[in-house]
């Protein structure tokens, strides 16, 4: 499919696109991971190729991303001396990744990726006061150091492979920083933001993106964005980590089953 990806799309299928959108929006808005369900609704509209989805999600996913990045600031007013310098190495980060994402299956490291989330599950069950207060593990330089190595590390898999960036980006600021997960998430959409960012900037000029499609899932992406972090800043880190624990099965789940089928399909 080329131009806009909205020539020929079905009514029916375009409303699916703008539900998911807001349903995306709202999930990355309050613990990531929205691509796990936006991003196979784009590989369901007919002529589509998996890079255009994946160009055409980062697409959508930078207007809601954007959106409650701003709903944060202004109302959770996270600590932008960690959450900048941490978006702008994910950036590079995401940038690199999306490099790699034309030249490696994700299959190889989808294994990886699930054994990783099912740790992540056990740990956040087992631990039921974790990241409800912040109690900071590092300072100064140090800290700043952790901040910039999870933005690098987290940012290469988005611009990879992508679903759970946000999910990982919580845990990891919640366990190796001691930040709560209400202010977690307010850094994560920073930081989200820039490895969106980062990703478009490489499939920009190839030709992949369906601006058209993209377009309206940004707009469903803006009002669930702005709708989710809302709620999340209303109802505080408890809320949080139940709609994370929620996000990280669904995530095991799509996940294992890929694992499972791409192992019997060889």
């Amino acid at each position: 499919m080329t131009g806009s990806g909205l020539v020929g799309i079905q009514a029916g299928t375009l409303v699916l696109i703008i539900v998911v959108g807001f349903a995306a929006g709202w999930v990355d808005a309050v613990v990531g991971g929205g691509g796990l369900i936006q991003l196979p609704a784009l590989l369901l509209v007919p002529g589509v190729t998996p890079v255009q989805a994946l160009a055409t999600n980062k697409l959508g996913s930078i207007f809601g991303t954007t959106t409650s990045s701003i709903t944060y600031y202004r109302r959770v007013h996270p600590d932008l001396r960690t959450g900048v310098p941490m978006a702008l190495v994910a950036l590079a980060g995401s940038f690199g990744g999306a490099i790699v994402a034309t030249l490696l299956p994700p299959e190889v490291f989808k294994p990886i990726i699930v054994a990783a989330l099912v740790a992540v599950a056990i740990f956040t069950a087992v631990k039921p006061t974790v990241g409800e207060l912040t109690k900071l593990r590092h300072t100064g330089a140090r800290h700043h150091a952790v901040a910039a190595t999870i933005g690098l590390v987290i940012g290469f898999y988005d611009g990879m492979i992508g679903p759970g960036t946000g999910s990982f980006l919580i845990i990891a600021m919640v366990v190796f920083l001691g930040y709560n997960f209400l202010e977690s998430s307010a850094k994560a959409k920073l930081v989200n933001m820039a490895t969106n960012l980062g990703a478009l900037a490489f499939f920009l000029p190839t030709g992949h993106l369906l601006w058209g499609l993209g377009l309206a899932l940004g707009l469903a992406n803006m009002v669930g964005g702005y709708t989710g972090a809302r709620m999340a800043i209303s109802k505080g880190s408890r809320f949080i980590r139940v709609v994370f624990l929620i996000v990280v099965a669904a995530l095991i789940a799509r996940l294992g089953y890929d694992v499972v089928s791409d192992a019997l399909a060889a």
